[in-house]
């Protein structure tokens, strides 16, 4: 079948383009705002009469010393037949085009008619851009890095995407109005006339991680559970203990949902990759043929991962194995969803990873991105004009999905040498311009609310006891920031873990009014699983270790603290308030992956039981290398993990250690989980292990962890009076919304703290805004961790009762309303209750 090409080089726009970008270039303005006006044009954007404008920073290709030596020109695949985007693997023919583009300076340009759009109906055209070396002999691909769909992931061609389209049929455009100002009415007004509305602060957050939060582990999956609690409400029907877990928030905080690193072998990846071309070798592109239909192999891709491990290209779109469709679409029905929730809208907040880049993005994009290794992969050049401006222009892009608000990851990893002082300094200028980006969504404008994640001086030894986490504060005062209680060193599964915080928790009451504050994130219930067995484990928590972690991440008497009566904003996780499991896994890499497997053994003890291990779609990848007990699992991960440590990732030393440990040779081995596991009835799998084989074992076990923390498979098993407490709290957080501000010198908060318990007490007195207004109080008691101990009221607040009323008691505690048992009832670990002053009566 032959077939003409259809896609061709508009000269006379073409040459505009590059007469706009030679003005830019050649003008007065500084280098920074010269690439802040040329990046904006970056990219591919499919324009209103049909064309395309394509833009690509190409400054690996200044440095060709012999430019005559080699060819540039964009590579296009359109698809011949329909795309089944749902389809787990399809062969599709797709049309090959190759247009030449002009290169200016470190930047190729091109104005192109006849690419297909992508919508949520059809599939675009996918685009790269590709040269040959005729010195070296070796093919190059540049990639999009503004790309606004990689529904075949990063490593594939971008899809061209109908943006202007996708915006104008969201069905939230009327939210935006209302929260925004015309884009029309700032350009006619001066600067000193316009102050740009910034997004207000929520009340509190409900933490997520797409890729557990629902069945599906996709975009449309939160969908789902969102529409159909928002029609239960609006019809007032009773929702389910896990549709309870999902509300009373009034903004989510995505963790990343940008494309992630993907499995790639040095040997080839064809037979595994998403977008695998048929027989595509490095050929000179003479030799490769445009007139005829090539096969093109396509893989829903199933990349598992906790978000943080970015390539930075494609930080534009989303992660297509979170998108069931692996269309943009998909994200803005999942916000507009959010934005027209029948109880009010709930605000998304999207945490942005722009403090470091995995290794995998060398292979990407350009090495001007980079300034060099760090203990993540790699530190990115924010100091060079151009790199700052593409890394802010990304962002503005994420943001124009609809976003609310952002969590800036890693804000301490922002730094640079500067030359002028000889010190490494922190680039607080770039997180406050990442705060003040400006979101543009249908003719509207507005800037988002911020959050910085920033334990400077980490990493310095003592970091977390040095660091104030109130330097972006003081910089920016209406941002928050993660207060100390939140970071990953929150381990309240521990004995006294509560009263040895006492300096921080009194912090957290006096200054913490512009900090995130709760127990369970996704770094805290991680560290969690990390607390070796020997430390003093809080057993009234629980008779098992799951039991504990549980109670402690998700703990009735921490939650009356933090949403009853503490200041600040509340963040809580959503697989901590399901009781589910959670770790850091990820199936995208084989140079790590034994020792990611490694530093979550503790998963094994802390989130896992036997009859856990036992049900039939648990752990199925481990069961089939014959993993069949669940305690032979826990003994060979330990032991992988002593032996990784002892020979310094070596795996080939340490597949040596195992084969000696587990065979039949004489000798002594040390250590003793693989001492213990040599056995007759070991798993045959075990028998001569070699690099492949531990790379499979820690595949399967990634998968078989990652497919354990979807809260799906624990909703049957939530009790409906834990989650319909925590609603409550929630909702007593929003009705007094005065709690989040630091306590004043009306209140009072104290505890007792010795060897065997920890009680938090205090009284709060809203503030007067005017003189009508009446004292509204509020009291806590919270049995924070220990033995039970008597709620000495009188002693210690020297309340009169009768003046009381019960607000919120945990879930067990059985309080009379007239409070008549209160004096003198024994609070056991993780009990607690709120009271309110009783209002006078009217005469």
């Amino acid at each position: 079948m032959d077939i003409s090409q259809h896609i061709k080089l508009v000269e006379g726009e073409t040459k505009a383009l590059q007469s706009w970008a030679t003005a830019v270039a050649e003008s007065e303005d500084s280098y920074f705002h010269k690439a802040q006006q040329l990046v904006s044009q970056l990219g591919a954007h499919y324009r209103e009469d049909g064309l395309t404008q394509l833009g690509f920073w190409t400054p690996e290709l200044t440095a060709e010393v012999i430019q005559t030596e080699r060819e540039i020109y964009l590579e296009v695949f359109t698809p011949l037949e329909t795309i089944d985007f749902r389809a787990p693997q399809q062969t599709i023919p797709f049309r090959r085009d190759s247009i030449p583009l002009p290169q200016q300076g470190e930047f190729v340009w091109g104005v192109l008619s006849g690419l297909q759009p992508g919508t949520r109906e059809q599939a675009g055209s996918f685009y790269w851009l590709r040269y040959y070396d005729n010195v070296q002999g070796v093919m190059h691909v540049i990639r999009d890095v503004f790309a606004n769909s990689l529904p075949y992931g990063s490593f594939a061609p971008a899809e061209l995407y109908d943006m202007e389209q996708l915006q104008q049929n969201r069905a939230d455009r009327s939210y935006f109005q209302r929260t925004a100002l015309p884009t029309a009415l700032i350009s006619r007004a001066s600067l000193s006339e316009i102050v740009l509305p910034r997004v207000p602060a929520p009340v509190n957050i409900l933490q997520i991680h797409v890729g557990t939060a629902s069945a599906e582990g996709t975009f449309e999956g939160l969908t789902q559970i969102y529409r159909q609690i928002s029609q239960k409400l609006a019809n007032k029907e009773p929702l389910t203990p896990a549709q309870e877990n999902y509300v009373g928030y009034d903004a989510i905080q995505l963790l990343p949902i940008e494309p992630t690193i993907e499995y790639r072998l040095d040997d080839g990846n064809e037979a595994h990759e998403f977008f695998a071309i048929a027989g595509d070798s490095e050929l000179e592109p003479e030799k490769v043929s445009f007139n005829r239909p090539i096969s093109i192999t396509l893989r829903k891709p199933n990349t598992q991962n906790w978000g943080y491990d970015v390539p930075i290209l494609g930080s534009t779109t989303t992660n297509p194995a979170l998108l069931g469709s692996l269309r943009p679409d998909e994200l803005v029905d999942f916000i507009a969803t959010l934005h027209n929730f029948s109880q009010g809208p709930i605000q998304l907040i999207y945490d942005l990873v722009y403090g470091h880049a995995d290794n995998q993005a060398i292979e990407l994009i350009n090495r001007q991105f980079f300034k060099g290794p760090n203990m993540y992969g790699q530190d990115l050049n924010h100091q060079l004009p151009i790199v700052r401006a593409i890394l802010l222009e990304m962002q503005q892009r994420k943001l124009n999905t609809g976003a609310d608000g952002i969590r800036i990851d890693g804000g301490q990893d922002f730094r640079f040498f500067n030359p002028l002082t000889g010190r490494i300094e922190q680039d607080d200028p770039y997180l406050l311009a990442m705060s003040d980006v400006v979101q543009e969504i249908d003719g509207y404008q507005r800037l988002l609310f911020t959050i910085f994640e920033d334990g400077r001086p980490w990493p310095e030894e003592g970091w977390e006891k040095k660091s104030t986490y109130r330097d972006l504060i003081a910089l920016k005062p209406e941002s928050y920031q993660w207060g100390p209680l939140i970071f990953a060193h929150n381990t309240p599964t521990l004995q006294g873990f509560w009263a040895q915080k006492w300096q921080r928790v009194c912090e957290v009451m006096f200054k913490g009014d512009r900090w995130i504050t709760g127990c369970a994130n996704h770094d805290t219930v991680r560290r969690g699983n990390q607390v070796a067995l020997s430390e003093k484990i809080d057993w009234n928590l629980g008779e098992t270790l799951p039991e504990v972690i549980n109670n402690a991440y998700d703990n009735p008497a921490t939650y009356l603290w933090v949403y009853g009566f503490s200041p600040g904003l509340p963040m809580d996780f959503l697989n901590a308030l399901m009781r589910g499991s959670w770790g850091f896994f990820r199936n995208t890499d084989t140079r790590y992956g034994v020792k990611v497997v490694s530093e979550e053994a503790g998963f094994l003890d802390w989130q896992v039981t036997p009859e856990l291990y036992e049900e039939p779609d648990a752990f199925p990848r481990l069961k089939a290398l014959g993993f069949n007990k669940l305690e032979v699992l826990r003994q060979f991960v330990k032991a992988l993990a002593i032996a990784i440590v002892e020979t310094d990732y070596d795996l080939e030393k340490v597949a040596q250690i195992c084969q000696y440990c587990l065979s039949d040779t004489p000798g002594v081995c040390e250590i003793e989980p693989l001492k213990n596991l040599n056995q007759a009835d070991k798993p045959e799998f075990l028998a001569l292990l070699d690099i492949p084989k531990l790379e499979a074992f820690a595949m399967a076990f990634m998968e078989d962890g990652y497919e354990l923390c979807r809260v799906a498979r624990y909703h049957s098993a939530i009790e409906s009076g834990r989650s319909c407490f925590n609603l409550a709290l929630r909702n007593y957080r929003h009705e007094n919304p005065w709690l989040r501000e630091n306590l004043g010198e009306r209140d009072r908060f104290n505890s007792v703290r010795d060897e065997e318990k920890t009680i938090f007490y205090g009284m709060r007195t809203a503030p007067r805004r005017k003189p009508t207004d009446r004292d509204r109080r509020v009291v806590l008691v919270a049995h924070m961790g220990g033995k039970p101990a008597i709620a000495q009221l009188k002693d210690w607040l020297n309340l009169d009762l009768s003046q009381w009323q019960l607000a919120i008691a945990s879930p067990d505690l059985k309080i009379d309303k007239t409070l008549e048992n209160l004096p003198g009832m024994e609070l056991k670990d993780g009990q607690g209750f709120l009271l309110e002053a009783r209002r006078p009566t009217a005469k």
